[in-house]
């Protein structure tokens, strides 16, 4: 009797071992695929720390705001402004949902600053290359 029970028990830890190795193989691919999208290196860290601190990726909250390209931050702001008024608890809205616009915003608010700041480095070594090439320039 107590073979057949250290048998089971055996078997229950290999099988539980076996599931164990297959997620953790599958959260690491998962991984692996967010950071390709997210652009890698520095950028998909930002990303990522951007997502982690609204609770939202960058697509999910494109599609809450039904925004497909960044540059329109006219459209960003006017669909945020008529999903969150629309969904006040006054006017019988949901505060879920219009927490959940909030956070769009918010998230897209972060993916802009970081564009900013993403582009202003690469003017600021312009302006400095440029005084460069006229003092080579006069030589």
């Amino acid at each position: 009797m107590a073979k057949y029970i250290a048998q089971i028990i055996v078997l229950g830890g290999q099988a539980i071992g076996r599931a164990f190795a297959k997620a953790l193989k599958q959260e690491i691919a998962a991984s692996q695929e967010a950071a390709k999208r997210a652009g890698g290196g520095r950028q998909g860290d930002q990303s990522a720390e951007s997502n982690l601190r609204t609770g939202m990726t960058l697509e999910e909250a494109k599609q809450i705001l039904n925004v497909e390209d960044l540059k329109s931050v006219d459209s960003i702001v006017k669909n945020y402004e008529h999903l969150f008024n629309v969904n006040d608890r006054a006017k019988g809205g949901s505060f879920y949902l219009q927490s959940k616009v909030f956070r769009a915003k918010e998230r897209l608010d972060h993916e802009l600053k970081a564009q900013e700041q993403h582009q202003s480095p690469k003017h600021e070594q312009q302006a400095e290359e440029a005084p460069q090439s006229r003092a080579r320039q006069r030589r």
